[in-house]
């Protein structure tokens, strides 16, 4: 009986013998005369060969033409999703958040400006004050920008003869109306200009001052240094920075004559990539607003979209969009594809957009559908540079909005940008509540502005608002800096098992077949999640 198998030694050469590898090619899986639209949950990726650890995994990834990020993880354009904090937080953690454009143009500018002095190398345009400004000036800084270590040059301005610098401990039980050279402190620790960033963090680590000035030889000030991004450098190694060492900042805009102003606002603030925020971005107003953008801000980044077909994309890309957003209808707060019949399963859109436009060097970023790691991996592994998250970045604390309880449940208001409610935003009544909603809180803004949510579904001029998301409240996630980083490892150990050793190793063990993949059976999703017990907790990190 012995003599009727194969030695073991000859398991691997044996292989050889049969005509194809295990599983389906990704060709094979998304033929959608076959298996037609595919989601996320469809399929599963077949494992491959460790031999490496899962912290040698590099999850780097260009998210447009000339951006690259440390991390594929992007926030949504949502009001219930990002602002500051999330913008902040999530570039720090290695992706970027999208600021959404559901209030005033002042507001959102004033939101990327803070995004942009968050962390700096060389602070080339700081805050700068005169002797004669006072300490409610000082005040005011620090309650909009979060910061209050200014230089005082005898001008006010940047190139003017560099006098002292005030603190928060100088302007404390101080009087509003006190002028600052009565309390700035004079004895300075400056660098010379045209010493390098690595000897001028060194000079600042020495003096242990809070900030350095950098002067030139007639001691005017031309830069600044700060000590708080140093503790951040160490911190947050996978920051999202520009070539000036500054976080990038993302916002969205409609697409309407009045975004070009919007956007010209947002340019001055510092803005690095622009999001053209459209439920079907294959219009004339999009491919118009993309060609003014490259013809008036040559050096930003233009995000296209959303689409979910290669004719789509192709009149985009052919604009000169930098990368295209790739989603319609899969959000979990999203009745596009139920209300208006027109979407596309997400795994298939993705896959079919990417594919086409790795052609021509423009990158795609998978928007919506997104539940857990594993949808993430999916999504880069059909052809997505980076995927982007609404609901499941919702209820963590640096989302916009206020805790409250439901059902015994410590929750976050979480609105889809279609739904009423957010169509509503900017009519609220004298109560603070927005029309129509009275368990969810608003978040509206109280200046005045367009209606983003009507724009992006181009409905801002129908008298019937027809509602293609809705609203609803998402559980407390905690804070960001814990859910990205479990995101990040998990993400690092999936590709560990699926034997690649990045996020390009991955796609282009894809596109050359030896990825593998396998289509699940309604009974196979049931067996492949938790099943057969009485009762379980699901913890995803700790």
């Amino acid at each position: 009986m012995a003599g009727a198998f194969l030695s073991p030694l000859e398991a691997v050469a044996h292989l050889a013998t049969y005509k194809r590898l295990d599983g389906l090619s990704v060709k094979d899986l998304m033929d959608s005369r076959v298996h037609g639209g595919l989601t996320y949950n469809d399929f599963l990726m077949l494992p491959g060969k460790i031999d490496f650890p899962a912290s040698d995994v590099m999850t780097e990834t260009r998210i447009t033409r000339n951006v690259i990020l440390k991390t594929p993880f992007m926030s949504s354009p949502m009001d219930t999703v990002t602002e500051t904090d999330m913008a902040i937080s999530l570039a720090l953690l290695g992706g970027i958040g999208v600021i959404h454009h559901n209030r005033s143009p002042a507001s959102q500018a004033a939101m990327v400006q803070a995004v942009k002095r968050h962390e700096n190398g060389f602070i080339t345009d700081p805050i700068i004050f005169s002797p004669n400004h006072t300490v409610a000036d000082v005040v005011n800084i620090k309650t909009r920008l979060g910061f209050c270590g200014i230089p005082i040059t005898e001008t006010g301005s940047l190139g003017a003869k560099l006098v002292g610098i005030v603190t928060s401990r100088d302007v404390q039980f101080e009087s509003p109306e006190t002028p600052l050279h009565k309390v700035m402190t004079t004895s300075l620790v400056t660098a010379p200009q045209g010493v390098t960033l690595t000897e001028a963090n060194q000079i600042l680590r020495a003096c242990k001052k809070g900030k350095l000035p950098i002067v030139d030889e007639q001691g005017c000030l031309t830069s600044l240094l700060a000590r708080s991004d140093l503790l951040k450098n160490q911190n947050y190694p996978l920051a999202s920075k520009d070539h000036s060492k500054q976080l990038y900042a993302a916002a969205a805009v409609g697409t309407r004559p009045s975004d070009k102003d919007r956007l010209r606002l947002l340019v001055d603030a510092g803005l690095d990539i622009v999001v053209l925020d459209s439920s079907q971005g294959n219009s004339v107003f999009q491919i118009d607003m993309i060609k003014w953008i490259k013809q008036t801000f040559p050096k930003l980044e233009v995000i296209a979209g959303n689409v979910v077909t290669r004719e789509q994309a192709a009149n985009l890309i052919a604009a000169g969009a930098d990368a295209l957003r790739v989603g319609m209808g899969s959000g979990s707060i999203c009745i596009t594809q139920e209300v208006m019949a027109a979407g596309r399963p997400q795994a298939t859109a993705v896959f079919a957009v990417a594919e086409f436009a790795s052609k021509f060097g423009v990158p795609v970023i998978a928007d919506g559908g997104i539940g857990n790691v594993g949808h993430i991996v999916k999504a880069l592994a059909l052809g997505a540079s980076a995927v982007m998250m609404g609901g499941l970045l919702a209820g963590t604390t640096e989302a916009p909005g206020e805790y409250f309880y439901h059902d015994g449940k410590r929750v976050k208001s979480y609105r889809g940008m279609g739904s009423l409610e957010a169509m509503e935003e900017g009519k609220s009544s004298a109560s603070g509540q927005a029309n129509g909603s009275t368990k969810h809180a608003s978040q509206s803004s109280s200046e005045p502005h367009e209606n983003a949510a009507t724009t992006r579904y181009f409905s801002e001029s129908s008298a019937v608002k027809v509602a293609q998301g809705v609203s609803g409240d998402v559980q407390d996630k905690g804070s960001v800096k814990s859910f990205i980083p479990y995101l990040y490892v998990g993400v690092q150990h999936s590709l560990q098992d699926i034997g690649t050793r990045s996020i390009t190793d991955l796609q282009e063990g894809v596109m050359e077949g030896r990825v593998r993949f396998e289509v699940r059976t309604a009974s196979a999703q049931v067996e492949g999640g938790v099943h057969g017990l009485h009762s379980y907790t699901k913890r995803l990190y700790a």
